[in-house]
């Protein structure tokens, strides 16, 4: 089989499930339309695009931009990423298999439903053609829904998502690495910017201390409200608790998430879908999340492989946070069963096979029998109903 996948460029999220094709021996192309920025490449990040042999960089020449359009022909399936939409229109002449990769795309707020842009983009480039074998690969859980709303991908989404680097561990001895801290350590990572609101990760520092517990945080990233978290951490009085680390590279973020006991995810419904939650269940951590998040709903089964708080309650996620605290054995059975959820389900390994089945269910119309894993149907679920479904907050 011939896949082509079509974005930007390639990066650390886009390998795993490139080289999971290539293992189950697919002829993959990931068609680069776009060089790495410059600035990311000062920052320390690799140009993925002149790495790989599988790469074809489409910005480089004519003849290479000729055969990125040859591929949407030739190609038994291709997945469309951030990428140009002739590609899309170039396929779909010839009615073959299409789908595309996407977040939600009215995560900025549902204002945007009578967006005029929008509107004439959802209308050329999905609705028009609804009839057509032209599928959504859902990076959120709020996309299908969406999409729905424009009448695209209509019973036609399937759960999708990113895929970062699984590492397998003794899972026994990451846990007794864990119980090594003398005091429980909490993880906070990302940009430090209003939508990933690292500042509830300070109010609930604020709660812990006058509850009496010991703990350790620690918040790593940088961005424009640092200055805010240092005032914040001062004034609260917080500086024995709370540490702001920085920007680290990626490698030893990994290390700060195997050491950590709780991990706290507090973005609103900007994240679209947050490859720390892969990350951070994959290495034990015990997960208080937002259900505003797009990963949330798809990798979390509240109060089994991670806790769930409603967004932007912050009596919600100190509660969440204070059952971890309380009870040593539960807190532990949920990390064991947060890494479970990425080791056996949650992969590019088990993403790449599950791809290659749907895609032979989409061709034979047979039954899609997946369920709570890649590849599953997609609900389209309306954003103000989706707290109430996934939590029993009892």
């Amino acid at each position: 089989m011939k896949i082509t996948f079509y974005s930007n460029y390639l990066n650390h999220h886009q390998l795993p499930i490139a080289e999971e094709f290539i293992k189950l021996g697919i002829d993959y192309t990931f068609v680069a339309t776009t060089p790495i920025e410059e600035e990311r490449i000062k920052l320390g990040y690799e140009d993925m695009n002149k790495k790989y042999p599988f790469v074809l960089r489409a910005y480089e020449s004519p003849q290479s931009e000729q055969k990125a359009l040859e591929l949407c022909v030739e190609s038994d399936v291709i997945i469309l990423g951030s990428a140009p939409e002739i590609y899309l229109q170039e396929r779909l002449k010839h009615n073959k298999i299409t789908f595309r990769y996407s977040e939600r795309c009215l995560k900025q707020g549902l204002w945007r439903l009578l967006d005029p842009r929008l509107l004439l983009n959802m209308y050329k480039n999905n609705y028009k053609f609804r009839q057509y074998p032209f599928y959504l690969l859902a990076a959120s859980a709020y996309a299908s829904w969406d999409f729905k709303v424009y009448g695209s991908f209509v019973n036609k989404s399937y759960k999708w998502g990113y895929f970062p680097q699984k590492i397998d561990y003794d899972i026994n001895k990451l846990i007794n690495q864990k119980r090594k801290n003398q005091k429980l350590s909490l993880l906070w990572c990302g940009r430090l910017i209003d939508w990933k609101h690292p500042e509830k990760a300070i109010y609930i520092a604020e709660k812990l201390k006058q509850d009496g517990f010991k703990f350790e945080m620690i918040l790593i990233g940088t961005g424009p409200l640092k200055e805010l978290l240092e005032n914040l951490i001062k004034r609260k009085d917080l500086k024995d608790y709370v540490k702001l680390v920085g920007a680290i590279p990626a490698s030893n973020v990994r290390k700060y998430m195997e050491d950590a006991n709780i991990y706290l995810f507090t973005s609103d419904y900007n994240e679209g879908w947050g490859a720390v939650l892969n990350e951070s269940m994959n290495s034990a951590c015990a997960v208080v999340a937002s259900h505003a998040i797009g990963s949330v709903p798809f990798l979390i089964k509240h109060n089994t492989n991670g806790l769930i708080y409603k967004n932007n309650d912050i009596n919600s996620l100190y509660k969440n946070v204070k059952k971890l605290f309380s009870n040593q054995k539960y807190r532990e059975k949920i990390s064991i069963n947060a890494y479970n959820t990425i080791s056996e389900t949650w992969n590019a390994s088990k993403a790449a096979k599950n791809f290659l089945t749907l895609v032979k269910i989409l061709e034979t119309k047979q039954k899609n029998n997946f369920k709570n894993e890649p590849c599953a149907k997609a609900m389209p679920i309306k954003q103000n109903r989706m707290y109430g479904l996934i939590v029993n907050d009892k």
